[in-house]
């Protein structure tokens, strides 16, 4: 991710408050101002150099700041809203929040925003250091991710779930996987095997084949993961793609309004339909919740409602979004304290009756 700040100091000002300070006291603060924004100095490396004491200095730099004579100017690149994503972060308890300018079409069915998962890319490059286990879950917003990718530290790169098989679907998320172990220079686990199954028993026997097993058993190893999240609309949750309408609309009837890894979540982040997981081939709940660093990538206003139900789970502990969708979490009512930074379970652990 791409951020650079700007700091200009300057000898003389044109600004009527500097030219109080008499011109000794100008060329002292401009002296002390580039040691310490420019060349990195502490306040006492400065006190030592000029024989005053580093109290003298925190005076002069606030001094220099207040006439003018410092300047400090903080610039990101025109796609990203740090004012947005810094309230986006605070408000949820993130450890980074990430936000781009909405496409010129913000209507509630357009798309993902495109420029997401080069953003991701961009952070992940800075989220991964060496001998970390990335894990990639299944979503167009984690393989156009993948796809942008241009730096990795050597690390190990695991599938987090299967593929989403239905007919013409996509078959991205293994391409996902070698596509970062190719840029970092490390190990692929990819899973050759669909998401969800017809039962069951045909699930339970396919994670215990030898590639799929071998996956899973990285499952408690990884550091980083990038995931994406749905809402419970067709097109846009590719569990919801993958069910019957029976099936939809008894999902439906529990409240299901958002899906992340094929787990399903109510509208207050706490987990519905966990009977569905026995037939999926996808991390548990529980294994992501242990997840040092999860981070989401999803956008475009369809989702939004869905959005905020995933940060409320405690499962998700970053984000890369949209502006449209930053304005509509914060305006959010957000129970509890900061759920993101607490990792917690909106159930405390139990299973409600029907879930």
């Amino acid at each position: 991710m791409n951020s650079s700040e700007e700091i200009a100091v300057s000898g003389v000002s044109a600004g009527r408050s500097a030219l109080r300070m008499g011109p000794a006291e100008l060329v002292q603060a401009a002296a002390m101002a580039r040691r310490f924004y420019l060349e990195g100095k502490s306040k006492i490396q400065i006190a030592e150099e000029f024989g005053v004491s580093r109290f003298k200095v925190a005076r002069v730099l606030e001094t220099a700041l207040e006439r003018d004579l410092v300047r400090i100017e903080i610039r990101v690149p025109a796609e990203l809203d740090a004012e947005r994503s810094d309230a986006l972060r605070a408000r949820y308890g993130l450890r980074h929040a990430v936000v781009v300018e909405s496409p010129a079409d913000t209507a509630e069915d357009a798309p993902d925003p495109e420029n997401l998962g080069a953003v991701a890319a961009d952070l992940l490059g800075e989220l991964v250091s060496e001998g970390d286990v990335l894990g990639l879950a299944w979503g167009r917003s984690t393989i156009h991710m993948a796809a942008a990718l241009h730096r990795l530290p050597p690390c190990t790169v695991v599938q987090l779930t299967g593929v989403y098989d239905a007919g013409t679907a996509e078959r991205g998320s293994v391409e996902a996987v070698r596509r970062a172990a190719q840029v970092s220079g490390g190990d692929a686990h990819p899973i050759y095997a669909p998401m969800l199954l017809p039962d069951p028993a045909t699930a339970a026997a396919l994670r215990n084949q030898t590639g799929i097993a071998r996956a899973f058993e990285y499952f408690d190893k990884v550091t980083v993961a990038a995931v994406s999240i749905g809402s419970w609309e067709p097109g846009i949750s590719t569990v919801h793609d993958m069910l019957s309408d029976e099936e939809r609309a008894h999902y439906a009837s529990l409240g299901v309004a958002a899906e992340m890894s094929a787990h399903l979540f109510d509208k207050d982040g706490r987990r519905v339909g966990r009977d569905l997981g026995e037939r999926c081939i996808t991390v548990e709940a529980d294994r992501l919740r242990r997840i040092p660093e999860v981070v989401a990538i999803a956008g475009g206003l369809r989702k939004a409602a869905a959005i905020g139900a995933v940060l409320r789970s405690g499962l998700v502990t970053s984000l890369v979004t949209d502006t449209a969708v930053a304005d509509y979490l914060l305006t959010e009512s957000v129970p509890g304290a900061r759920p993101a930074l607490e990792r917690a379970d909106p159930d405390d652990g139990a299973i409600a009756s029907g879930r």
